[in-house]
């Protein structure tokens, strides 16, 4: 069984801030005593110095100075007691929102990719954005002043006990009432709070996605619809925000008026009875109603910081469900090494940097080279149970070859390409690398070995050069140089202001998507990898740009493995395997001169006679 959001925040304060919650705890104690204390020495202060000096014709002001001035020592040490432990959760508060902040990104760069497909951007930015705002708020305040008023309540409970028995059961009754309403009201709050929070990230995620897309919602005219769909998850958020806080908002003048009653009750109730009786002296009036407003107004207040947490409470919830989301599997043991190769072919694994790579399996000890061989042995995947997406697919990759992957959109071209990177798991069936189980290589180690240049480029904020080293964290200033010259990049980059030191931001909108295209390739250069997969890197350039980048792609998939996934089929003729894909299924394959003589789809698709959707 899950534990809850509450219990779970305060298993991380006590983890990383121990000591200082210990200090929190104590000041809010030696706050809410002193508090009290000073309500009841109202009593004593009364019948023991101001009463007795109205009776003295010839009154003496010292002991009433040394009362008062101890009572200012009590109150001086309840404001300090409370400046600590307001400036100490502060600094609690965000400390832990710093570490899970870190948590859930750390978290996050471990979820599979099915996640991200599933949740939008904007979705996901809402658990650091407004579901942590409201965690600090309830850190730093509700849980502070909530603690503050319950010891505020129980020593005012008591205080009230020792002065009269008859008017405590009184505030009591009145005040199980203003609970009773309070606890129905909450209820709703905290259903609708949750909700809210529901609303507010799904309006993030169309917000986040209407500013990406904003150029292509003009180009088709589509503003209106976009504001009608707007409109609509806008006035969603509206019913949820409204009925939060109409909860919210009508609890405290509820609880405020029968406040009010019950200080109006008491001063009648506790009147008679010192009038009637001697059992009241004029300072227990005096003390127990200004306990009574006390203890009515900080029910008053911890029902209105019960409210708060609602929402606390719901942004909580979302982010320990992320952080609770399953990681990505990643079991496999066997890792890629740096290895040397004698003459007779012997390989022998070293810590040195020698660009010549092999598998190694831990258990075994084995090495095998590796070369690139990448085979599908009857693969059946599906993003969705019983919606098959590739099935029964079967075709060999052997090293240095080139293939070119061909269908219309749907076809599962992409899914061959995410399933050799696993960011997804088959179905059935097998994906053998250099003749080893992909699933028994561990996922850093099989990535690192791929390259993959996409369609849509994705450039970082910083310079060129940073976005270059992007495909090998270590790589030097002569390798990224080098790599760009290999993908015709070095021409465009040197005509930059400030060339490679050049700054791009917005994934390079100050770029054409030519050059972002070239360097995306000389980026993919950089990690120099034995495999590559180019998913119709050309398909979003004019012909002649494409001349350059296609000179820059037959450069870098010279004497590797290369899955090439291309609309443009004048790009892949001299490709050493063609496979064609409908549905999820190849029905051609062949070289470019044995598919043409067949005369079947991929003619048709050659000659124009059937285009690609």
């Amino acid at each position: 069984m899950s534990k809850s959001p509450l219990y779970r925040l305060i298993k991380y304060i006590s983890k990383h801030f121990k000591k200082l919650l210990i200090i929190i705890i104590i000041s809010i104690i030696i706050s809410s005593i002193c508090h009290v204390y000073g309500q009841l020495f109202l009593q004593v202060l009364i019948d023991d110095y101001l009463t007795p000096l109205l009776k003295d014709s010839n009154p003496v002001f010292t002991p009433l100075l040394k009362a008062i001035g101890w009572m200012s020592f009590v109150y001086l040490i309840g404001v300090i007691a409370t400046f600590i432990y307001s400036h100490l959760t502060v600094y609690v508060s965000q400390g832990v929102l710093k570490i899970i902040r870190n948590t859930m990104f750390s978290h996050m760069e471990t979820l599979p990719i099915r996640y991200f497909d599933e949740n939008t951007h904007g979705n996901i930015m809402s658990y650091y954005l407004n579901d942590t705002d409201t965690l600090r708020e309830l850190i730093s305040q509700s849980l502070p002043d909530f603690i503050a008023n319950g010891l505020i309540l129980v020593a005012a409970f008591i205080a009230m006990l020792s002065l009269n028995v008859f008017l405590t059961i009184m505030i009591i009754l009145g005040v199980v009432i203003m609970l009773l309403i309070a606890n129905t009201l909450n209820t709703k709050a905290s259903t609708a709070f949750f909700s809210r929070q529901k609303s507010v990230a799904e309006v993030n995620g169309y917000l986040e996605e209407m500013i990406a897309g904003q150029k292509v919602v003009q180009v088709f005219n589509h503003e209106q619809a976009v504001k009608e769909n707007f409109d609509l998850l806008n006035e969603e958020l509206f019913k949820q925000s409204k009925n939060a806080d109409l909860y919210a908002n009508i609890l405290m003048p509820i609880m405020g008026n029968i406040g009010y009653l019950i200080y109006v009750l008491i001063a009648i109730f506790g009147g008679i009875i010192a009038i009637k009786t001697t059992n009241l002296t004029i300072g227990e009036i005096a003390s127990f109603l200004l306990l009574t407003r006390s203890f009515t107004m900080h029910t008053n207040q911890l029902s209105q910081i019960y409210t708060t947490l609602a929402p606390a409470f719901a942004g909580a919830k979302r982010i320990f469900q992320l952080i609770d989301e399953q990681s990505e599997e990643n079991k496999g043991l066997i890792t890629l090494v740096n290895v040397t190769k004698d003459s007779a072919g012997h390989l022998t694994k070293t810590k040195e940097h020698t660009n010549h790579w092999a598998w190694y399996n831990p258990q075994t000890q084995e090495l095998i080279e590796l070369k690139g061989n990448i085979e599908f042995r009857n693969v059946t995947f599906s993003y969705q149970k019983n919606k098959k997406v590739l099935e029964n697919i079967s075709l060999k990759a052997k090293e240095g070859q080139k293939i070119a992957l061909v269908g219309a959109t749907g076809a599962g071209k992409t899914t061959i390409a995410n399933l050799i990177n696993r960011f997804y798991d088959l179905d059935e069936g097998l994906i053998l690398y250099d003749g080893i189980d992909i699933r028994q290589i561990n996922k850093k180690d099989l990535r690192k070995s791929l390259g993959m240049v996409l369609q849509d480029v994705f450039l970082f904020t910083g310079t060129i050069m940073d976005n270059l080293c992007y495909g090998k964290q270590n790589a030097t200033e002569e390798e990224c140089r080098a790599a760009s010259k290999l993908a015709n990049a070095t021409s465009f980059i040197e005509k930059l202001p400030d060339g490679y030191n050049t700054f791009i931001s917005n994934n390079g909108d100050n770029l054409s998507q030519g050059e972002r295209q070239l360097l995306s390739i000389a980026r993919c250069a950089v990690s120099n990898p034995p495999v590559m997969i180019l998913d119709e890197a050309t398909s979003s350039i004019d012909t002649q740009t494409e001349k350059i980048v296609q000179e820059g792609m037959d450069k870098l998939m010279q004497n590797r493995t290369v899955f090439v996934i291309a609309h443009r089929l004048s790009t892949i003729r001299n490709a050493s395997l063609i496979v064609v894909l409908e549905h999820g299924k190849i029905i051609e394959q062949g070289t470019h001169d044995q598919l043409i003589k067949k005369k079947g789809k991929y003619y048709e698709l050659y000659t124009g006679a059937f285009e690609l959707e």
